[in-house]
């Protein structure tokens, strides 16, 4: 398993830290990880399926839970 740090989550998703943080408020991103007082990161795999099913929704743009 791999953690990602803000700077490799925002690299790899190209969202701003505000937007992921509202995303994750909604239930529509990968729950961040506390890994200490004031460190967080996000599950790799996670994100990485996130990501997959943006690409799927592209692909069928007829799904309506996209």
């Amino acid at each position: 398993m791999r953690i990602l740090s803000k700077r490799q989550l925002k690299e790899l998703v190209l969202y701003s830290p505000q937007h992921i943080a509202r995303l994750e408020k909604a239930g529509q991103f990968p729950k961040r990880v506390h890994l200490g007082p004031s460190r967080v990161g996000w599950v790799e795999a996670e994100v990485l399926d996130w990501l997959q099913e943006r690409l799927d929704c592209r692909e069928a743009p007829s799904r309506h839970s996209c």
